[in-house]
C-alpha cells in the first residue's frame, strides 16, 4: 500500500482537535489524521510530549503535515518537530484549522507530496467557497467534454460527496469545473464544491478539458448515479 502523508491536528481543546480530525478523516479514509488537544490533566492547553508521539504515529513513511489552532499550539508543534530525528519529515503550516485540515486531507488522500499537502492547507486560507465568475464558453474549447449531472443523493454536494468528487478529479489529467446556479467551482477543491450549496435532486453542469476529460465526466456521472455512496 502506498504511504500517504499523515496529518496531526494540534489544539488547545481536546474536543476541537477530535472534531476537526473526524471531519478531515471523513475526506480521506486512507490517511492517518491524529488529534492532539488539551493537557495531560484534561484542561485547555497543549502538551509537548503528546505532540511528539502523534508525529511519530502519523508518519507512515511519507511525512506529516501539522495544523494548529492558536499561536502557543504552533510553538509546541514547532518544538516537537525540531526535536525529531528528521525534522524535514514534518511541516507545520499556517492555515485555517478546519478548512486547512479538509484541504490537506483530500490532497493527502490523492497521494500528494508533503509540500503539496502543506500547500493545499495553506491555500485554503484565501479560497472563495464558490467563485461566481463570468463564464467562458468552455464547451467550445477543443477537446472539452460537458454533461448535466443529477445529484441523486439526498443532501447533494455536502462534505463527503464533495471530497469523493475532488479525489476522483485529482487522479486524472483533466481540468474540471462544476457549475450550479450562478456559482462555479474548481472540482479539485472540496471547499469550493461545498460552497456551491448544490442540493440533492438538482443538476450540476460538469465541464472538463485535458487528456482525461471524458473519463473525468464519466466518473463524476458514475458517482452521482450511485448517490456518492451516501
Amino acid at each position: 500500500m502506498t504511504a500517504r502523508i499523515g496529518l496531526v491536528i494540534v489544539s488547545h481543546s481536546d474536543m476541537l482537535a477530535n472534531g476537526v480530525a473526524e471531519l478531515a478523516g471523513q475526506m480521506a479514509p486512507d490517511v492517518a489524521v491524529l488529534p492532539v488537544g488539551g493537557t495531560e490533566e484534561g484542561s485547555l492547553g497543549t502538551d509537548y510530549g503528546s505532540v511528539v508521539e502523534a508525529l511519530a504515529d502519523a508518519d507512515s513513511g511519507a511525512g506529516v503535515v501539522v495544523l494548529y489552532d492558536l499561536g502557543s499550539a504552533k510553538m509546541t508543534a514547532e518544538m516537537a518537530v525540531e526535536s525529531a530525528d528528521e525534522p524535514s519529515r514534518y511541516t507545520v503550516v499556517d492555515a485555517p484549522l478546519v478548512e486547512g485540515a479538509v484541504a490537506a486531507a483530500v490532497a493527502a488522500q490523492g497521494g500528494g507530496s508533503q509540500a503539496e499537502v502543506a500547500a493545499a492547507a495553506e491555500g485554503a486560507s484565501g479560497e472563495a467557497p464558490a467563485a461566481i465568475t463570468s463564464r467562458p464558453a468552455l464547451h467550445l474549447v477543443q477537446g472539452a467534454v460537458s454533461a448535466e449531472v443529477l445529484l441523486t443523493n439526498e443532501v447533494g454536494l455536502h462534505a463527503r460527496p464533495a471530497a469523493l468528487l475532488a479525489r476522483t478529479v485529482a487522479e486524472l489529467d483533466a481540468d474540471v469545473v462544476v457549475r450550479y446556479g450562478e456559482g462555479e467551482a474548481n472540482a479539485a477543491s472540496v471547499l469550493a464544491l461545498m460552497g456551491l450549496s448544490a442540493p440533492g435532486g438538482e443538476a450540476i453542469t460538469v465541464v472538463a478539458t485535458g487528456k482525461d476529460a471524458g473519463e473525468a465526466v464519466r466518473r463524476i456521472e458514475e458517482l452521482a448515479e450511485r448517490g456518492f455512496d451516501d
